[in-house]
């Protein structure tokens, strides 16, 4: 009866340190629930139509995801819930929204080419990449991981493994939003409708 009785105490306050952790952790400065574009966001990359910063849709929530057009499945699944969050949206909602879809892999998707696969999946995303020190930089900023990984007796020669988020930012370039790549497509318009 006294061990279950100083398990019962013990297990309390564990409770309750873990919860006095949890709350000085989200209350702490250091630790702030968005980023903002001058800190973290800012990128100037290279599209079909030269280059591009994010600070040219400052007038608009934008919808950022890096990857590679040659990824088997997590890309694809990523983009058709962007896709389909995009076409929840009215369209005076939609006219306020940019997508960009971020390569990573430089070396097989040229501007031509990315900027096709993103607008295959909606008119609104749109295609950007660039050198591989200035990739590595902007993806640092959004504590995005990825790396090249070599594949013998493979016509693809290498993959690349990568993290697998959306990241909303609002009209100021603020990334308010952290999104898994398969969330119900109502929750991300929902998510970005919240900025509009």
């Amino acid at each position: 009866m006294l061990k279950q009785i100083l398990g019962v105490v013990l297990a309390t306050m564990l409770g309750l340190g873990g919860a006095w952790y949890a709350t000085r952790w989200f209350s702490d400065d250091s630790h702030p629930t968005s980023m903002t574009l001058a800190e973290n966001g800012d990128f100037t990359l290279q599209s079909v139509n030269g280059s591009i910063s994010l600070d040219n849709f400052r007038d608009k929530v934008v919808i950022v995801y890096f990857g590679y057009t040659a990824c088997p499945d997590i890309c694809p699944t990523s983009m058709a819930t962007l896709k389909h969050g995009l076409k929840q949206l009215t369209g005076a909602e939609l006219a306020q929204v940019q997508g960009i879809f971020i390569s990573v892999d430089p070396e097989r998707d040229t501007p031509e080419h990315v900027q096709k696969y993103a607008q295959y999946f909606h008119p609104n995303i749109m295609g950007v990449t660039g050198k591989p020190e200035v990739l590595a930089e902007v993806a640092k900023r959004y504590n995005v991981t990825y790396r090249k990984v070599e594949i013998s007796n493979s016509a693809m020669g290498y993959t690349i493994d990568h993290s697998a988020l959306l990241y909303i930012l609002d009209k100021k370039g603020n990334v308010r939003e952290q999104v898994q790549h398969v969330v119900p497509a109502t929750e991300l318009a929902n998510s970005i409708r919240r900025l509009l």
